[in-house]
């Protein structure tokens, strides 16, 4: 199955402005792991970004990692799209670019066994997430151009989709979506950086769907994917802070890749040992 994967740099640039672009030793070592057990488990994986994302890429040697190609369609994301209240805008325009079927995959999220049981649904998530009030609050907090209007048809008590991880098998939903959440995105007038973004991405799919009356699918729940039970998929998503406050858990995190890279994919290791920042772990 085609999968593909972003990285839009305006949110970095925008916030250290004048410093070069770099990703954490963990996000890079997780981006290669999530991409080498994609090819290996379920097919082929492309990376959507910018210039700057595909110069930074290709400084490291990592190109290649990418067997589906590096495209710069992040590029023409609009400037009227706010890069710190649409962090994550850069996943939502880069699946405008890829048709269904296909897989939407976040560069900390591994797949760990392949998924092809579940390609003749029309929409998978990782999992479905509750309308939490200070996440997921109700329109009227919303500030949006006047001539915007939400669709009179979404159900507002729809669950939200966590789409770290998400199969698009409907080429008319995957259309809507997107055409729905840059409509959105362009009306909004607020800043919170947390409550427009997962609603143009997470909130406003499920909406979507069951508008479309599309079944949703999830592929886990948020319990039991962070219950260490399961052994399917890797999120770290919420680890990222606690690596950053403390270094030796960001060692024993960074090891453990580079030891995975090692075993399983050892073309990879003079890859990566190659790298500056990730020489100390190899």
């Amino acid at each position: 199955m085609q999968a593909f994967v972003s990285n839009w740099t305006r949110p970095y640039t925008a916030r250290w402005t004048g410093r070069p672009y770099e990703m954490a030793d963990y996000d890079l070592l997780t981006t290669v792991l999530s991409a080498l057990l994609w090819r290996r488990e379920n097919g082929s994986i492309r990376m959507i970004t910018d210039d700057i994302g595909a110069q930074y890429y290709r400084s490291l040697g990592l190109t290649e990692l990418w067997d589906g190609g590096i495209f710069t369609h992040l590029n023409c994301i609009p400037q009227t799209i706010d890069p710190c209240t649409f962090w994550a805008a850069g996943k939502l325009y880069a699946l405008a670019s890829v048709p269904a079927p296909c897989v939407m995959l976040d560069t900390d999220f591994i797949v760990w066994h392949s998924l092809a049981a579940h390609w003749s649904k029309p929409l998978a998530v990782i999992h479905r997430e509750a309308l939490h009030p200070d996440i997921y609050p109700d329109p009227s907090a919303f500030v949006l151009d006047a001539s915007y209007q939400f669709p009179a048809d979404w159900n507002w008590n729809a669950q939200a989709c966590n789409t770290a991880l998400t199969y698009f098998g409907d080429e008319t939903l995957r259309k809507t979506y997107i055409r729905q959440a840059m409509d959105f995105m362009q009306a909004t007038r607020g800043q919170d950086g947390l409550i427009y973004m997962v609603f143009a991405e997470q909130r406003l799919l499920a909406m979507c769907a069951e508008s479309l009356s599309v079944p949703i699918y999830a592929f886990s729940t948020e319990q039991d994917l962070f219950s260490g039970k399961q052994r399917d998929f890797t999120h770290v998503w919420g680890f990222k802070q606690a690596m950053q406050e403390q270094p030796m858990l960001r060692e024993a995190f960074c090891s453990k890749c580079a030891a995975r890279i090692q075993r399983d994919f050892p073309a990879y290791t003079k890859r990566c040992a190659a790298i500056p920042m990730l020489q100390q772990y190899f």
